[in-house]
């Protein structure tokens, strides 16, 4: 009997052991292998350029059944590097903005600049919103270079180097993001309800995605119902942490979590959406000097980005001036670029701030918040794409 029951517990310790050989094998072939981490492009926009040349652009990942429960799961979708929005950047200005420089060359290719032609190009150039100081500066540069140095034959060219001074290359138009320390980079983005705002800061989170930056967005536009919800849905699509509070709830509260959150995660930056009822100037303006305030308590502002219509042209500037005054705008993002005629604005809002144009919104697209180029920007403006 000793050796039957020596052979019954053989063959048992057999079948535990082939079976959980078996149940191992199984659990490693339904493990999928671990991609390798995307290339998402060169970091042109932030301070810190990490190395790297431009990704592939790639469409957002549809939902795919989770392996075990057979429920839709949300892929993140993976931000357009650089190289690829500045493409677009090219190719939707040179279709929108060529009318105002095609409507200049023509003025002075003319045979004779009498004073009446003189005077076209400043109603062009005003209409455009550039702004009267810029055009009369401008306007005296083109007539004292063409009676100098030459023909109309030469105007596309003096007229693309004087634009392009006027545009001024040499402004720095990377976003601040680096904080002091340890502790995170912090951009304020203000502006008026309707300018883009809030989209601008969901496109700015997938900029940053993009550079590999981990990042926080605060939901601090608490007066605007559709805003948190908007933004959250911006930071799920990239796997972006948003601190939320409830509708109604005091900005600055929200702006405070939002930095905390940043610090006890590590990140890199923390992006907040500021509320934008202009209509109530005064108890705007001092809510959004309340929220800085509160911000700094703990980490430094870093950057502080208005958001602005392109296609409200000279009513931009207004607006530009009343947020000025408050939090120290150190950028502008101009949204609905591509949908203007009107690119002066331009000109006119980096000399109204004396601050540069960082970004350019050039399309609804996910994607479609890009750098600001001047050069590729004149090229538009004088109908050439260089893509």
């Amino acid at each position: 009997m000793s050796a039957v029951l020596i052979y019954v517990v053989v063959g048992v310790a057999i079948l535990v052991l082939g079976g959980a050989i078996g149940l191992i094998a199984f659990v490693n072939g339904r493990k999928q292998p671990k991609a390798p981490p995307a290339d998402r492009g060169g970091g042109v926009i932030t301070e810190e350029r990490p190395p790297g040349g431009p990704g592939p652009l790639e469409a957002p990942t549809d939902e795919v059944p989770d392996e075990e429960t057979g429920a839709p799961v949300t892929t993140l979708e993976r931000p357009e590097g650089t190289a690829g929005r500045l493409v677009r950047l090219r190719q939707r200005l040179s279709r929108s903005q060529g009318g105002l420089g095609r409507g200049l060359l023509l003025l002075l290719s003319r045979d004779r600049l009498d004073e009446d032609t003189w005077e076209e190009i400043e109603d062009t150039l005003i209409t455009a919103d550039v702004g009267v100081g810029p055009t009369t500066e401008l306007v005296e540069r083109l007539r004292t270079r063409l009676r100098v140095e030459g023909s109309a034959s030469q105007a596309h060219d003096v007229l693309r180097e004087e634009l392009l001074a006027l545009v001024d290359p040499e402004m720095d138009r990377r976003i601040a993001i680096t904080g002091e320390g340890d502790l995170p980079g912090v951009v304020l983005v203000v502006g008026v309800n309707g300018a883009g705002k809030t989209t601008s800061v969901g496109k700015l989170a997938r900029v940053l995605v993009a550079e590999d930056k981990t990042v926080v967005l605060g939901a601090a536009d608490t007066f605007r119902a559709a805003a948190t919800e908007q933004l959250s849905t911006w930071g799920e699509r990239v796997g972006v942490h948003v601190v939320t509070g409830p509708e109604g709830s005091d900005p600055a509260s929200v702006a405070f979590d939002s930095v905390r959150t940043g610090m006890e995660q590590g990140a890199d930056v923390v992006v907040i959406d500021t509320a934008g009822r202009l209509q109530n100037k005064a108890g705007l303006m001092d809510e959004l000097g309340k929220v800085k305030r509160v911000v700094e308590k703990q980490a430094r502002v870093t950057e502080v980005l208005l958001v602005l219509d392109a296609t409200t042209g000279q009513n931009g500037l207004v607006q530009a001036r009343v947020f000025r005054d408050v939090v120290d705008v150190t950028g502008i993002v101009l949204t609905k670029l591509d949908g203007s005629a009107k690119g002066g604005i331009v000109v006119a809002v980096q000399r109204e701030l004396g601050v540069p144009v960082k970004l350019v919104g050039v399309g609804e697209g996910a994607d479609d918040l890009a750098p600001f180029e001047p050069h590729a920007f004149v090229d538009a403006l004088l109908g050439q794409d260089q893509a």
